[in-house]
């Protein structure tokens, strides 16, 4: 389950995270999701205001600085890695 926690300064995060224009850019396919329990794998993120509850704490960053490239999409269904063979399973959501 990944539940994402927006952090404010580099030191805070866990990954550093660059959103991208393109899919073919991303290293992911991400698709936010309105609640809690809709939230599953790496690729569907809910967004908690509380940092105690994340699984991953993330900085938003260049793409030159970022561990991961994302792309958000709009359905769940569209939502996961780009490349399996390169996926780094449980980035986003290990506890």
């Amino acid at each position: 389950m990944a539940r994402i926690w927006l952090a404010n300064t580099m030191g805070e995060a866990t990954v550093r995270v660059a959103q991208v224009s393109t899919r073919g850019e991303a290293d992911i396919w991400v698709n936010r999701v309105s609640s809690f329990g809709l939230a599953s794998g790496d690729a569907l993120w809910y967004i908690v205001k509380d940092r105690g509850e994340a699984t991953a704490r993330i900085f938003m960053t260049s793409i030159g600085l970022a561990q991961i490239k994302v792309y958000f999409v709009s359905t769940r269904g569209e939502a996961g890695w780009r490349d399996p063979n390169a996926a780094r399973h449980g980035i986003f959501s290990r506890p």
